[in-house]
């Protein structure tokens, strides 16, 4: 009988240089998207999906994510003091519940490859999901709710993907596909970052992922790839023979939060989402566009 998808992890240790200054003293993934940081959202969508164990592959100096998921209790006891109740259940009703979020150090950053093979310990023998929460992807039910409802019935890798401007290619990895229905695309290969002349298609992996443990053993073989780092999707490769591979079109649409354009877009289209502030928002649009 298939294993559950239980755990995922979420690699978050890199340097944020994109950011700078802002990401000087703060780690990238704290970044707000509105009100929440962007860490928050990726953690928000796991926990939704059924995910019952969360691990954050961090590095130094990022301490205030794993603060981020705990309880402030001064804080907490001014807002009701106070009487902001609102505020209050803003910073309490989405905590996690104990012992639910973990964190494992990447000591050096070589790679999205090797920050999934630092939490192999918590993995074991299980199917397990890689978030990204640099792609925000704002979609009712979540990305990865999608993905495991799918994977219950197809098993194997599957990757969440999308089409991507054939002269971009080279920022993603790209599926070499065999048969796809239009929502489920099934790949003999993949390859990361091919240069936009000999890219097998135009079908880009994006930040989700539900692996067998088989790729987590292959991580411990795989030498550094494309860019100098250790890639997942190497790995990923060594297994198609006896695993199969699949990319799912998911319903909803991603923002690039590496990127100033993305984490923008995302601002705005989350805010537009929201009861709250979707009519002052468009407002402020239209002000703007008209100058």
């Amino acid at each position: 009988m298939m294993k559950p998808v239980r755990k995922a992890i979420l690699p978050v240790g890199g340097l944020g240089t994109r950011f700078l200054p802002a990401t000087k003293a703060m780690p990238k993934e704290m970044l707000t998207v509105v009100d929440k940081p962007l860490i928050q959202y990726a953690v928000e969508e796991a926990m939704q999906a059924g995910i019952e164990q969360i691990i954050l592959v961090s590095s130094r100096g990022k301490s205030s994510m794993s603060d981020h998921f705990d309880h402030s209790y001064e804080l907490e006891q001014v807002l009701l003091e106070r009487g902001k109740t609102d505020a209050y259940k803003s910073i309490t009703d989405w905590l996690p519940e104990p012992g639910q979020v973990t964190v494992v150090r990447q000591q050096e950053p070589t790679g999205l490859g090797h920050a999934v093979w630092c939490a192999r310990n918590l993995i074991g023998d299980e199917p397990f999901a890689v978030l990204l929460a640099d792609d925000m992807i704002l979609a009712e039910p979540g990305c990865l709710s999608q993905m495991i409802e799918a994977h219950r019935d197809l098993g194997g890798n599957l990757v969440a993907v999308e089409e991507v401007p054939h002269e971009s290619v080279d920022r993603y990895g790209i599926l070499d596909v065999v048969e796809d229905d239009g929502r489920i695309a099934r790949a003999n290969g993949l390859i990361e970052k091919p240069d936009p002349d000999s890219a097998p298609s135009n079908l880009a992996i994006i930040g989700r992922y539900i692996l067998q443990p088989d790729v987590m053993a292959e991580l411990s073989n795989v030498r550094k790839g494309a860019g100098g780092e250790i890639q997942l999707t190497d790995a990923m490769a060594r297994t198609l023979s006896r695993i199969f591979f699949r990319g799912i079109r998911f319903t909803g649409r991603r923002y690039d939060c590496g990127s100033k354009e993305g984490f923008v877009q995302a601002n705005v289209a989350f805010a537009l989402a929201r009861d709250d502030l979707r009519e002052k928002v468009k407002s402020a649009i239209r002000e703007y566009c008209d100058d």
